[in-house]
């Protein structure tokens, strides 16, 4: 069965170069992704938080599907989920209110947009349909962590690309170089570096997170890297901007969020002292 907004997919050239790839031709370095969960702090709160980030610096939203069983998230995150979910929060209704996000958005210089989540609701959901819906709404890339090299091969990798999304695989410290190769050659977009084997939101030695990021430098990779776990503010996006493409902003950015009663101004004052 096709997806419920195939039929409704208008402007989404599959032979064009990627939003993703675009703007990593156009700015090179210093490229800050954002990740948010969707339906946080309220169920109607995506959009907004959207917009927020786009209008305030933001060069990709990486938007997270909350799960029940998040096991690469640390605990603010964690709780953003659970709130998500208990807020009724799903993919259909995700889809709902993305439909008309690039329309409304064509003008202002919509940045990359990419779905984070794990494969068990997508599988519920139906993997084809959602990579058709997720294409139909203007999603550009997907993260799925649990995701296998080996499945990504055989099985979903082919489904991806036809609905013309990047892949994005993860790398950390511990990973081998023959495999960080591998996992290269098969992401499109940019490669996700892992500051440390650890969940999200903890703190990490920068030192350490620059001897890695220096390691893949190295290896002349074929995709931009973006590092991600631990960075939260000013120091440490430009401490990790020196060895890498840009870096992905998450859980210092949902703490922001949780008292938050303006997202607007929230996410203008967070993202002034990162990036201002």
């Amino acid at each position: 069965m096709p997806g419920l907004f195939l039929l409704e997919e208008k402007g989404r050239d599959r032979g064009k170069m990627s939003r993703i790839k675009k703007l990593f031709e156009t700015k090179q370095a210093n490229v800050l992704n954002v990740y948010c969960t969707a339906g946080y702090p309220q169920l109607d709160s995506t959009l907004k938080v959207m917009k927020a980030l786009q209008d305030n610096g933001a060069d990709l939203i990486e938007l997270g599907m909350p799960y029940s069983d998040p096991l690469a998230d640390g605990p603010i995150i964690q709780h953003s989920s659970s709130v998500a979910i208990k807020n009724g929060m799903t993919i259909p209704v995700l889809f709902e209110q993305l439909k008309n996000w690039r329309h409304n958005n064509s003008s202002s210089g919509a940045g990359g947009l990419i779905l984070m989540g794990y494969m068990n609701p997508v599988l519920q959901y139906g993997f084809e349909k959602f990579c058709a819906d997720a294409a139909s709404v203007g999603v550009d890339g997907l993260i799925l962590p649990d995701l296998p090299e080996y499945e990504f091969e055989t099985e979903y990798g082919a489904i991806i690309k036809k609905y013309g999304l990047d892949f994005i695989f993860l790398v950390t410290p511990e990973t081998s170089e023959e495999r960080i190769k591998k996992l290269d050659a098969l992401s499109t977009g940019f490669l996700y570096a892992v500051s440390s084997s650890s969940t999200t939101g903890s703190d990490k030695n920068m030192t350490d997170v620059n001897a890695y990021l220096q390691r893949l430098k190295s290896y002349e990779l074929k995709n931009p890297v973006l590092v991600g776990f631990g960075i939260k503010d000013k120091a440490t996006f430009e401490t990790a901007c020196n060895n890498a493409n840009g870096a992905i902003i998450g859980t210092a950015y949902i703490r922001a969020l949780e008292n938050s009663d303006d997202v607007s101004k929230t996410t203008k004052e967070f993202l002034d002292k990162v990036l201002r």
